[in-house]
């Protein structure tokens, strides 16, 4: 009897090589799979990828001025913005030109609004002269610096000049700098005058109450997680009832409540009077500032905190503690270096989430911030819905995303965000 060694590639049943079969059925169940999950990935791209990169490209994108005044824009780039002179009679004729197109197709007022965000009073500017410009003759009615100049005598200003100049590239960084207290200067970047400068200080106070609000939720969190995971779980789940009941009632009723608690003369400052702990003349100012928002945002963010130290609570043994006891432990040695270590993960995803959360508020310190605590996403409303700046508006939502990442990035450097658990 003699042995046959087969040296060939082995063979799957149809004859191709079993390698190659494996690689094609994995590839197909690759494409099964994506195909089942294609519909939420388009959902997602088209409803939010797509509107957000749009929104973020608004931050740099600049091409109103370039498409509106191309004429007046190629001309400008032989005039010294730093000479202090007036530009010469062939740039107002280009200026003529492109004004008696844009008004046609009434355009010149979008690119006076644009102009205007970064030095107020040329939109007006436009306005005017698009009436006016409208109407000329272009071959024959000129000089045309003289009839600006009758329009307004602002188109006589450099400065008016040096912002179109500055601004007529299809692309910009002035967003960004106004969104950092900055503007563009003769000599490039300078710093806005000291009553203009805003954002560095709204941007400060909004990480600063954010953080309040994030330890101020676990100092209140913490104590009724862990009575919710260690009480019976009827009552348990009845006190769940009461912790998810603000979810039940709109937002804009709790915060209504709120103004009608914190002012001063709400129920807890009449209730402060009547129990003599605070003059009736001088009760206190809890609304329209700083610990107003804190309070009412404490109050709506709270369940987020409590969820997750729940979830994380529920899974810890409580036969480790009886251990740590039996081996001698006081009931806070036991605690602290038993339970609570177990019990920092759902502290840190109730964390994470109730900063990011409150953050992106807006209503709530609208409501009851006035002008002391009000947050830098209340700016970001204003520019979107009645400024309709919504370059700078997307340039100060594009640095509060990259403030967002670089402190999750530090957070994972220092924590460890696979420490981070929901149970």
């Amino acid at each position: 009897m003699s042995d046959t060694t087969h040296t060939g590639p082995v063979l799957a049943a149809d004859g191709t090589p079993l390698k190659r079969s494996l690689a094609r059925a994995l590839r197909m169940q690759k494409i099964r799979a994506l195909m089942l999950i294609a519909p939420l990935l388009l959902f997602v791209l088209l409803t939010f990828i797509l509107p957000i990169a749009d929104m973020l490209f608004r931050s740099v994108e600049n091409k109103i001025v370039s498409d509106t005044l191309p004429k007046t824009v190629v001309a400008l780039n032989d005039w010294d913005a730093n000479s202090g002179q007036t530009p010469d009679e062939a740039i107002f004729a280009a200026l003529a030109a492109d004004l008696q197109v844009a008004a046609a197709e009434k355009t010149h007022t979008r690119v006076g609004s644009r102009l205007n965000y970064e030095n107020p009073g040329i939109s007006s500017l436009f306005r005017k002269a698009g009436r006016k410009v409208k109407r000329w003759n272009l071959e024959t009615d000129g000089p045309f610096k003289e009839q600006f100049v009758q329009i307004d005598e602002d188109w006589a200003d450099p400065e008016v000049w040096r912002t179109i100049q500055t601004y007529s590239g299809a692309y910009t960084n002035g967003y960004f700098l106004n969104a950092a207290d900055f503007q563009k200067g003769a000599d490039g970047a300078e710093m806005r005058p000291e009553t203009e400068r805003i954002y560095g200080t709204l941007f400060l106070r909004t990480l600063i109450m954010s953080l309040a609000i994030t330890v101020s939720c676990i100092v209140l969190g913490y104590p009724v997680a862990w009575i919710l995971a260690n009480l019976p779980s009827r009552s348990a789940n009845l006190l769940m009832i009461l912790v998810l009941l603000p979810f039940w009632t709109s937002l804009l009723v709790r915060t209504s409540a709120w103004k009608v608690m914190l002012q001063q003369q709400g129920v807890i400052n009449d209730t402060l009077v009547w129990l003599g702990l605070v003059a009736d003349d001088a009760r206190l100012v809890m609304i329209n500032n700083q610990f107003g928002t804190i309070v009412a945002m404490t109050h709506i963010l709270l369940p987020f905190m409590i969820l997750p130290m729940y979830s994380v609570m529920q899974t810890i043994n409580p036969t480790y503690l009886r251990a740590a006891k039996s081996l001698g432990a006081t009931n806070w040695t036991a605690f602290w270096r038993v339970y609570f270590p177990q019990s920092v993960p759902g502290i840190g995803a109730g964390s994470i989430l109730v900063f990011i959360l409150s953050i992106g508020y807006y209503i709530t310190p609208e409501l009851v911030g006035g002008t002391k605590g009000v947050f830098i996403s209340n700016r970001i409303a204003f520019h979107i819905s009645q400024s309709l700046n919504w370059g700078l508006a997307a340039a100060l939502g594009t640095i509060l995303l990259v403030v967002v990442l670089a402190l999750y990035w530090a957070y994972d450097k220092i924590v460890g965000i696979d420490n981070v658990k929901l149970g």
